[in-house]
């Protein structure tokens, strides 16, 4: 069914899409002894294999930082639009990873690319990327910008706690294990038809402390033991069950499509458990689903990104494509795009 529209203003639409993969790969089973070492603990053997489904993730190797990851997926996606830096006029780094606290990581990753764009940064958890592309495209339709670059560089193996003092110190931190790092990158434009045709969100901000990194800002500006991620899994998937449903179904209900309807369905994936729970609440099928988490990790805002990249050339024209961002925070967000 199509998704009519009287609205005037020009179709904004994802032309162009790249991730990139730290070289460094490091399985559950390597990471479990690592932890085990230097932490003393006695640890069920693959307890993180069988836990999580995550097999292996890849990570960001010495002189590796959010902003590498970000400009190589960059150079990436301009090379094939057969774009320089300078045809850029927007350029949003979006990723719940940065390199600093201040300036915006993105002004590093502009001045990697030689860009001249004006630069900004956009911070939502794991569901940066998505809420990046939505600010971009905002600003396409309002005339802002003709060309937007949206980027994000995902380094979240660095808040990983290797050496816990005991087990409560290790179940704490126990999401950070699911954690591995990547880059993607997306160019978005005008374009004749598709495009982007639908965006909604919820948040539930009251859940805020569920989970996170909380070094780095005025709450813990200092202090080692702030900047690895901390927080309740297993409340934090609660919450999303209660109430991450609601969004998809108005999506569906608000747009007059059904899963039939959808090429793909690309999600944000924490782990192989939390993935087929989705699906068996949402009912989409599983093969419009994109598993890259037993592979990857939990690669943050970047997990969107690294699925477009992998269905984006199999695309026909008309296919349209549902995103499913989920962020602490808590927040929600769908995006229905259609390429063009």
């Amino acid at each position: 069914m199509s998704i009519q529209s009287c609205d005037p203003r020009p179709r904004v639409g994802i032309t162009a899409v790249a991730s990139l993969l730290p070289e460094d790969a490091l399985s559950s089973d390597d990471l479990q002894r690592e932890v085990s070492r230097r932490s003393g603990l006695a640890l069920p053997a693959r307890l993180l294999t069988q836990a999580t489904g995550i097999v292996s993730r890849r990570v960001a190797g010495p002189g590796v930082y959010a902003s590498t990851l970000a400009a190589g997926a960059a150079r990436r996606v301009l090379d094939s639009a057969g774009l320089s830096p300078l045809d850029v006029d927007l350029l949003v780094f979006a990723s719940a990873s940065r390199d600093l606290v201040e300036p915006a990581t993105a002004h590093i990753v502009q001045a990697e690319l030689g860009s001249r764009a004006h630069a900004v940064d956009v911070t939502n958890a794991c569901n940066s990327f998505v809420n990046g592309i939505d600010l971009a495209r905002s600003a396409v339709l309002a005339g802002r910008a003709r060309r937007a670059l949206v980027v994000t560089g995902e380094t979240p193996s660095r808040a990983v706690r290797m050496d816990p003092a005991d087990f409560a110190e290790f179940r704490s931190g126990f999401a950070g294990y699911t954690f591995g790092d990547a880059g993607a990158a997306v160019l978005l434009e005008e374009v004749e038809r598709g495009g982007i045709l639908d965006v909604d969100s919820e948040t539930h901000s009251e859940h805020w402390e569920v989970g996170g990194i909380p070094g780095g800002g005025s709450r813990h500006p200092r202090g080692d033991a702030y900047t690895y991620f901390q927080g309740d899994g297993h409340e934090l998937r609660g919450v999303f069950e209660k109430v991450g449903t609601a969004v998809i179904d108005r999506t569906l209900h608000r747009t007059g499509m059904d899963w039939d309807g959808f090429a793909k369905v690309l999600v944000h994936q924490v782990t192989v458990p939390y993935l087929e729970r989705f699906a068996e609440l949402t009912g989409v099928p599983a093969g419009k689903l994109v598993v890259t988490v037993p592979e990857l990790g939990n690669v943050a805002s970047a997990s969107i990104g690294v699925q477009l990249e992998r269905v984006f050339p199999g695309l026909a024209a008309g296919e349209r494509v549902l995103f499913v961002g989920l962020g602490g925070g808590i927040s929600i967000m769908t995006m229905v795009w259609e390429k063009a």
